[in-house]
């Protein structure tokens, strides 16, 4: 039996009223974007949540973000060890091919996989903690920020933790050379966002304080 199938009926539906509506009163964009390629202002690296939403929250248009998502918006150290890295290879071509201007970690509340972290490094997530845990180990990378937090009132924990994957990617972020050499040259911006996905808010990393305030 092949594991494929159709696509289910509501997308197919959903796929054609895009095609004749915002594709077609914006088709010499699209054609633009086909025939001349992508040059994104900026890179995103945000979480898989389905709640978080790019795009919508800075009304932006297709080609002018470069999105990368993965669980709980991390970016693990540079290690050019001959692994399989996704989201370091979105960030080497961000950076040295479509030279983006900006790059932005964008945490959320109500993470998922920040919870599941707190989770297993206070013993509640067995599961997390087998080797074969792909989210485990993938969650390992935010270890260091739980040691900053570890000590937070409880109801507190977790947006705390949420804030600490911004703060450790972008830390990261800063170990890989290309980035780094970017950075200081002056030809690429680091930022940190947190958004509150009920309230619709949205706090950035102050790098004076090291604080999360108000857009």
């Amino acid at each position: 039996m092949h594991p494929v199938r159709p696509l289910p009926g509501y997308l197919v539906q959903r796929y054609h009223g895009w095609k004749a509506t915002s594709y077609s009163e914006n088709r010499a964009w699209y054609r633009r974007l086909a025939d001349e390629g992508q040059r994104p202002r900026a890179m995103v690296i945000s979480c898989c949540d389905s709640r978080v939403h790019v795009t919508s929250i800075f009304g932006a248009d297709q080609g002018e973000f470069f999105i990368h998502r993965n669980i709980a918006n991390l970016v693990p150290p540079y290690q050019p060890d001959g692994n399989q890295h996704g989201t370091s290879a979105a960030v080497e071509f961000a950076v040295t091919a479509l030279k983006v201007a900006h790059v932005i970690v964008l945490g959320h509340s109500q993470c998922g996989g920040v919870k599941g972290c707190l989770d297993m490094c206070e013993g509640r997530a067995p599961e997390l903690e087998e080797s074969t845990s792909f989210v485990g180990r993938w969650m390992d990378i935010l270890r260091p920020g739980y040691e900053r937090i570890k000590d937070t009132a409880p109801e507190q924990a977790t947006r705390a933790l949420e804030k600490e994957a911004v703060v450790v990617s972008i830390q990261n972020l800063m170990t890989f050379p290309f980035v780094e050499k970017a950075v200081q040259s002056n030809e690429m911006t680091l930022h940190g966002l947190w958004t509150d996905i009920g309230e619709g808010g949205l706090e950035y990393l102050d790098p004076a304080t090291g604080d999360f305030l108000p857009v």
